[in-house]
């Protein structure tokens, strides 16, 4: 965790004097930091959650996490709203605050409590070969072919995939729909930092409501915050639909719409877009530390493998296909990834109900 926030910083660093060969160079090592970081913290999370406190766990982590999207957008839509062109002394004054973070957070990792004895007991390992747990990281890489081979991961991995693909569309191609709408005239460049301090309510909103409610998820299942994060992103969806043009995602268009075009919707979908999506990486999480005690690295990193692969997939179809298709696209794999996930969810929570540790 520690060497993959400190490329982050060295990314972020990068920015106070920008060279296109140091960006290109950093842009691949924070991609090489993001994998080693999140796989990191998903072991972190493991082994120091128990089955009663890994959906908690989870969704304080969920909540924290996304506090950036709240206070990085609130900083553009304040700080920098109205500015065509930002000056070196802006840019120097943001990304040295930045940096300064990246780096405070990092030296933070470094006294991170060690795990203690009673972590990561009562957790399900969905370990079929009997392997002990991974050692090396060819070990680590080779259990990882494992476990992708598995029925479990495999249909885990549709709703792995999804997450990705909204990703993309909340992150980036929910913002060029709302830049490019021209009915909403000269707010339409405004509207990208309120939409995106909306998600990161809606994210935080969702990871602390479902780390409160953490011991009624535990005896009632993960899959019903699931089923309601799909429902609320399937709702989302259709008024995306009616109140945004299709030619939006590619090209400034004024477009008819199925309903007058409204900002207030858009805004209110922002929001939905987090809490939906908080409802599934908190659980998918929970999940996988909850059915991969013992194997925990390799299965979060296969979690951040296909949803990054999902994200990438998106963004290159994202530039040629209209709204109504992007957004279909999302209800098919959106739909059969959470029924994928209520079948996991269903067969590990019966494991744990007749005390198997692993099968």
């Amino acid at each position: 965790m520690f060497i993959g926030s400190l490329l982050y910083f060295l990314f972020i660093l990068s920015f106070l004097k920008p060279m296109t060969w140091a960006l290109y160079t950093v842009s691949g090592l924070v991609g090489f930091g993001a994998a080693i970081l999140w796989t990191g913290q998903g072991n972190f999370l493991t082994i120091n959650s128990d089955s009663e406190t890994i959906s908690r766990n989870s969704g304080i982590f969920w909540a924290l996490l996304q506090c950036s999207l709240l206070f990085g957008n609130a900083y553009s839509h304040f700080v920098l709203q109205g500015s065509e062109d930002i000056s070196e002394e802006e840019r120097n004054k943001l990304f040295i605050g930045l940096s300064g973070a990246a780096l405070l957070g990092s030296i933070f990792l470094l006294f991170l409590r060690k795990k203690r004895m009673t972590d990561s007991d009562n957790l399900v390992n969905l370990n079929s070969s009997g392997q002990a747990q991974v050692d090396t990281p060819l070990t680590a890489l080779k259990r990882s072919f494992h476990l992708m081979k598995t029925k479990e991961m495999l249909l885990l991995s549709i709703a792995i995939a999804y997450t990705g693909l909204e990703l993309t569309f909340f992150s980036g191609v929910y913002s060029t729909c709302l830049s490019n709408t021209k009915y909403f005239g000269d707010e339409s460049k405004g509207l990208i930092g309120i939409s995106g301090m909306f998600i990161g309510a809606g994210e935080i909103i969702g990871g602390t409501l479902f780390g409160l409610m953490a011991k009624r998820t535990n005896r009632h299942g993960r899959d019903i915050i699931v089923m309601f994060g799909y429902v609320i992103h399937m709702a989302c969806f259709y008024l995306i639909f009616i109140n945004l043009p299709s030619k939006s995602p590619i090209d400034p268009t004024d477009e008819s719409t199925y309903m007058t075009t409204n900002k207030y919707v858009a805004i209110l979908c922002s929001f939905l877009l987090g809490l939906g999506d908080s409802s599934f990486n908190t659980q998918i999480y929970s999940l996988l530390g909850f059915m991969f005690p013992e194997d925990s690295s390799p299965a979060f990193a296969i979690f951040k493998f296909i949803q990054s692969i999902a994200a990438a997939v998106a963004f290159f179809y994202s530039d040629y296909l209209i709204l109504k298709w992007q957004l279909l696209i999302m209800v098919i794999v959106g739909s059969i990834g959470s029924l994928s996930f209520s079948v996991i969810e269903w067969e590990s929570t019966n494991l744990k109900r007749e005390g198997y540790q692993s099968i």
